[in-house]
């Protein structure tokens, strides 16, 4: 798997995420920095989960569609001589 990568904005956006958790729920500050180095570290890690959870939902959504499509399609057969 390719490494994930995120956009500047996406960085800065997870790192503002990770500094308020920080400081709202441990009562604690965490540097710009260091929280990049730990966003990094969780998606390197952890990150893999994340994805394969995703794919696994966007599977499960394209099968429960794939299968609503065979049910209209089903519906639109016309009795023959040999269904009656």
């Amino acid at each position: 798997m390719k490494p994930i990568t995120f956009s500047r904005e996406e960085t800065k956006a997870i790192v503002g995420d990770i500094q308020d958790y920080f400081r709202e729920e441990l009562d604690q500050t965490i540097g710009a920095i260091p929280a990049e180095m730990l966003m990094a570290f969780f998606a390197e890690k952890m990150g893999a989960y994340f994805y394969n959870r995703g794919l696994y939902d966007a599977q499960a959504l394209v099968r429960k569609k794939i299968d609503d499509v065979s049910d209209e399609i089903f519906s639109l057969e016309q009795m023959t001589g040999s269904s009656r």
